[in-house]
Formats: structure tokens, C-alpha cells, sequence
């Protein structure tokens, strides 16, 4: 499980109504808490069990820009 990806939770542990069926995206790389490894999840306030959740769609590592890097356009000019 990476940055960016979109996930949903599978139900390994209770999953409220309202959170069931809807796709979150990962915003942090996965970490330990008590031995459980985890993720933060972008509108969802703590962290999630990563053995919770199932990838929908993989978006990889979002990479990171050096201080005062500029982004540069695509070679496709999109």
C-alpha cells in the first residue's frame, strides 16, 4: 500500500454504514502502532489497520520535490 492509492474497507474489522462501500485515498506511507500497521487515510480522522482495507486502485508512490524543484511539464504536453 502506497501514497495515493485508493482503498475501501473490507470488513476485516467492523466497518460503520457510512464508511462502508466508500473509496478513501491513502496519504501516508504505512507505519506501526502497538504492533498494528497502519496508514492515515485522507477524510478519515486517524489512522486506519492497513490488513483493513483493500486496494481499488494503485496510484504508487507520489514523488517528492527538492526544496525550490520546479515541476516540469510532461513530455506528452498534457
Amino acid at each position: 500500500m502506497e501514497i495515493g492509492d485508493q482503498v475501501i474497507m473490507n470488513g476485516n474489522y467492523y466497518v460503520p454504514e457510512k464508511n462502508r462501500g466508500k473509496v478513501f485515498t491513502v496519504r501516508s506511507r504505512p507505519f506501526t502502532v502497538c504492533g498494528t500497521v497502519c496508514v492515515l487515510l485522507e477524510d478519515y480522522c486517524g489512522s486506519y489497520a492497513a490488513d483493513g482495507l483493500s486496494v481499488v486502485v494503485s496510484r504508487g508512490k507520489v514523488p517528492a520535490r527538492r526544496k525550490g524543484q520546479k515541476e516540469t511539464p510532461s513530455a506528452t504536453g498534457t
